[in-house]
């Protein structure tokens, strides 16, 4: 079911039903499916064709959720832009978009109002949540159609591109992931295999202009479960909203989850209401998992989920980076040369399925790295376990190889994170003229630890790990780095390693 036949269904079966509650102000099916058809018909009274692109730049705001579904309606594609891009890096993905129409957050347009005329066009500016300094643009109620105008079509092409998502990325060009109608439509069906139904109560804080973040919205919508949304991530925020609300079910990124525990422990609320917890988009620790049940009574449950391939794992039953495999999903596990691996060995993760992407933007109609015979390589290092189980072991770019021998970073950090007195911690592979690389670590420490207690934590990692795999030197920092996705930024941290900040052995291709 399309994400249009799929508000329209809910809108038609039980119109006074809460599609989502931003603040105090709620929304319900009959609401929301209202303003869509309103914006949807004001696109296409201005002249947005199918394929055009409109670039959305909001946070989670009920705009843009009419946004959404108004682009999906009229066959018009969603571009949505990372909320944390400055006015250089909103240029150059603009340039690549193309975009016909641009719907922006006031108190984000400060990074779009110096990009020129030529890229972003002065008449295609609208503006929500309030005025800015600037006379080409103007208020996005000006694009909304008459209420009594004739219905749009729903746009009936589900092969077609309908959604852009720009991958995060430490270096170079991100790549723009597509999906259609029909992989979304597929996405929000797997929200089922992760415990979201009619039943559950989301709370949604994750960015919308991310793929998890819209996924989710997606799947609620789908299976009819109310959302309370949040316009961004604040611990305080999520945490009063599930006693408030009764929430049920959440789904967050790891490092999401320590500031939870952290301003739960600093100041509890009732949280009995949870039912399903879910961590993804990077490594979820055990340590992490067995505090968050000790304080929430709940267990935090890691699945593996991709931009680019959403859908085709479930969370797994036992504590641990362990996802299981959907029932009728195609999943391998290959070797280099795209031979299967027996279970039990480690093997790059291939996906193929209605749900994965069709390929990445290269310009209008121009479609670049299609999966090759519909598998898609996701560039992430598993073995299968007993059943289904498949355990992360690393991204496949990431292994360090140390004297030819291979190092899951992911390893390292599972038990330099252990160790009570670490909050946070990351691992990278440096050139080294005799190994070939070898392993620096950083450190985040728990509040009021101090830096003496480093000579502990190496000797608890040498218990645990092969010689070669123990980190050679450890780095204490106030924040690990991460990228706009929230997964670890490596190539940020080959930068804080004083002896390499400056040379060329460190510079990132």
């Amino acid at each position: 079911m399309g994400p249009i036949k799929a508000l329209r269904h809910q809108a038609e079966t039980r119109p006074k039903g809460v599609a989502f509650i931003a603040g105090d102000d709620v929304w319900t099916y009959e609401r929301l499916a209202a303003e869509v058809e309103r914006l949807a018909g004001g696109l296409v009274a201005r002249g947005l064709r199918k394929g055009d692109r409109i670039a959305l730049h909001m946070a989670n705001r009920p705009e843009l959720i009419v946004a959404y579904y108004a682009c999906f309606q009229t066959g018009a594609i969603a571009a949505p832009l990372n909320n944390r891009f400055k006015t250089a890096e909103l240029t150059t993905l603009l340039q690549r978009l193309q975009p016909s129409l641009y719907i922006g957050q006031a108190d984000l347009y400060s990074q779009a109002v110096a990009i020129d005329s030529s890229i972003l066009a002065s008449d295609i500016r609208f503006i929500v949540g309030g005025a800015v300094d600037d006379p080409r643009a103007r208020p996005w109620a000006r694009l909304f159609g008459n209420a009594l105008g004739k219905p749009v079509p729903a746009a009936s092409d589900v092969q077609a591109p309908a959604l852009l998502f720009a991958t995060s990325g430490t270096t170079g060009q991100p790549k723009i992931v597509i999906h259609t109608l029909g992989t979304l439509a597929e996405i929000a069906e797997s929200w089922k295999h992760l415990g979201l139904d009619g039943d559950q109560v989301a709370i949604q804080a994750r960015s919308m202009a991310h793929a998890g973040g819209l996924f989710t919205f997606l799947g609620s919508i789908r299976f009819g479960a109310p959302v309370i949304l949040h316009e961004h991530f604040d611990p305080d925020a999520v945490l009063d909203a599930i006693e408030r609300h009764q929430g049920t079910w959440i789904a967050l990124l790891p490092f999401m989850y320590v500031a939870l525990l952290n301003h739960q422990r600093a100041h509890a609320r009732d949280v009995d209401s949870l039912r399903t917890c879910l961590a993804a988009g990077d490594v979820c620790s055990r340590q992490q998992q067995d505090q968050f049940l000790s304080v929430f009574g709940t267990p935090l449950r890691s699945y593996w989920a991709s931009t680019e391939a959403f859908g085709s794992l479930s969370y797994g039953t036992v504590p641990g980076p362990v996802s299981r495999i959907v029932a009728g999903a195609q999943v391998r596990l290959v070797n280099d040369s795209g031979t299967l691996v027996p279970r039990g060995e480690v093997g790059e993760l291939v996906l193929r399925g209605s749900n994965v992407t069709i390929g990445y933007w290269a310009g209008p109609g121009l479609i670049e790295d299609a999966p090759k015979d519909g598998w898609f390589h996701t560039g992430d290092l598993m073995r299968q376990g007993e059943h289904d189980d498949l355990w992360f072991v690393s991204r496949k770019k990431d292994v360090i190889i140390r004297g030819g021998s291979n190092i899951s970073p992911a390893e390292v950090e599972r038990v330099l994170i252990a160790h009570p007195a670490v909050q946070d911690a990351a691992v990278v592979g440096v050139p080294d003229a005799l190994f070939g690389q070898r392993v620096v670590g950083f450190v985040q420490l728990a509040s009021g630890v101090p830096s003496t207690v480093l000579d502990e934590i190496f000797a608890r990692v040498a218990e645990q790990l092969a010689d070669y795999k123990v980190p050679e030197s450890l780095n204490v920092v106030r924040e690990i780095p991460r990228n706009t996705a929230g997964k670890i930024d490596r190539g940020m941290l080959l930068t804080m390693i004083p002896e390499y900040e400056d040379s060329e052995v460190f510079a990132i291709p």
